[in-house]
């Protein structure tokens, strides 16, 4: 997708210390959710029906974002999805846990800097200028 290599770009290749080739922890997770059936408001759709209605709220909402763990996500996520995540990564399935518990907040936040989510599938055309802030950290 033309938003990965954006948002790779952006960081300057691959994060410090990874090897070629393998994507960077916010990368790999823009790429999990760009092949998630439902994109992004099904997920958020499936994060509210599985009781983490207040929590994905404040992701959404302009306040202070409450914390998720990778026991709630296991509901959302399946282990063959963070399997492959986590090898998407290189990492072992704990350290891409660990990355999905601190980006999911923060991605459903920067995508919805007015209180409401991108229609349908331009979160991803909008991925890229609304993520600026967490590129930063990520060089």
């Amino acid at each position: 997708m033309d938003i990965l290599k954006t948002v790779t770009g952006m960081m300057g290749g691959t994060a410090s210390g990874q090897a070629a080739g393998v994507p960077n922890p916010l990368e790999g997770l823009l790429q999990m959710l760009s092949q998630r059936e439902g994109g992004l408001n099904g997920l958020v759709t499936q994060l509210r029906h599985s009781g983490l209605g207040d929590v994905v709220g404040s992701w959404i909402g302009t306040g202070q974002n409450l914390p998720v763990s990778a026991e709630q996500l296991g509901g959302i996520f399946s282990a063959e999805q963070m399997t492959n995540f986590a090898k998407m990564l290189g990492t072992n399935i704990g350290t891409a846990q660990a990355h999905m518990t601190e980006l999911l907040p923060q991605v459903i936040d920067k995508l919805s800097p007015q209180g409401t989510l991108p229609e349908g599938d331009d979160w991803m055309s909008q991925a890229g200028s609304m993520l600026g802030g967490l590129l930063g950290g990520q060089r």
